[in-house]
């Protein structure tokens, strides 16, 4: 019992090794996959080529190069030619000695393949000393310039183009804003810039919105504007009682030139935009019309008297 046993465990070691053997042979016998170069000897920095081929253009995996003492310079696509794949890659070398390149693991139908390993001597070059030129020991050279060199003056002279502008701004272009700005009819004649604000009043269409009391502030703040300038008087911060007086007394004084109609028409003006402002009393549109009429006549009937120059002589 014990031989059959023992006979047993022989035969599995003897087909373990057996099978060990052949995945060995298989390994690294591998005619599918081949690795080139086109020369075993250079001189540092001196570039090479190695080739790699495989048999077979189907399902390969050409994993990344390892090296060791040599570098790669530079690669290609992998080439397809007829029934198989080619892929070059340029080496150099920086130091002196034997290198191998060593054997790389090619895939092909999830089966690994071993390229050979390649020996590369890479030799010094020869320096005559006595025929190089001597040359004297440069300078420090200086660093090239960088953004972070700059920043602090590019800030600071933003900083004053930014002053410079805002004082520009300020002090000129907001000033001559301003003055344009000014309405051309504060420099006009009294009586035409009277006419000239109810033309624009008339444009606004105030009462025709139902506005009716912005229109009457409006209309008889253009009347007590134009009694303020022509008879010189104080007629937008009085009263409607106190302009009223007033006129009636230059009237008495003979010193403004008008007649009892317009004073009259000034008075239900002046009466009829009270009720509006603070009665609320909503006039009809032929009323209110007739009342811009009358805010008109009132500026072209009233005026100061001309002195003529045998009443000043009399004076």
């Amino acid at each position: 019992m014990n031989k059959l046993v023992s006979r047993a465990k022989m035969m599995k070691k003897q087909i373990f090794y057996i099978l060990f053997l052949i995945s060995t042979i298989s390994f690294a016998q591998n005619p599918m996959v081949k690795a080139e170069i086109d020369t075993t000897n250079i001189r540092i920095g001196e570039q090479f080529q190695l080739k790699i081929s495989v048999d077979e253009t189907k399902n390969v995996i050409i994993p990344k190069i390892k090296l060791k003492g040599l570098e790669i310079v530079d690669s290609t696509k992998v080439d397809t030619l007829k029934n198989s794949l080619i892929r070059k890659y340029i080496l150099t070398g920086f130091d002196s000695g034997a290198f191998y390149i060593p054997q790389q693991q090619i895939f092909v139908k999830n089966q690994a393949y071993l390229t050979d390993s390649l020996l590369v001597n890479v030799a010094t070059i020869a320096v005559d000393t006595t025929k190089v030129k001597k040359f004297p020991i440069k300078a420090i050279k200086a660093e090239p310039y960088t953004f972070d060199d700059f920043k602090i003056y590019i800030y600071i002279a933003l900083a004053i183009l930014a002053i410079i502008g805002f004082w520009i701004y300020w002090f000129v272009i907001r000033k001559r804003k301003e003055e344009e700005e000014v309405p051309t009819y504060r420099t006009l004649p009294p009586y035409e810039e009277a006419i000239f604000k109810l033309n624009e009043l008339d444009e606004k269409l105030l009462w025709q919105n139902n506005k009716v009391k912005e229109y009457y502030s409006e209309l008889t703040e253009i009347v007590r504007g134009y009694i303020e300038r022509e008879l010189n008087v104080p007629a937008l911060e009085n009263t409607t009682d106190e302009v009223l007086e007033m006129i009636n007394d230059f009237k008495k004084s003979d010193t403004i030139e008008t007649s009892k109609e317009t004073i009259a028409k000034l008075k239900d003006l002046l009466r009829e935009a009270d009720l509006v402002k603070f009665a609320k009393s909503k006039p009809l549109a032929i009323e209110i019309e007739d009342d811009r009429k009358d805010a008109e006549f009132i500026i072209g009937n009233l005026k100061p008297k001309q002195i003529t120059a045998q009443e000043d002589e009399l004076e």
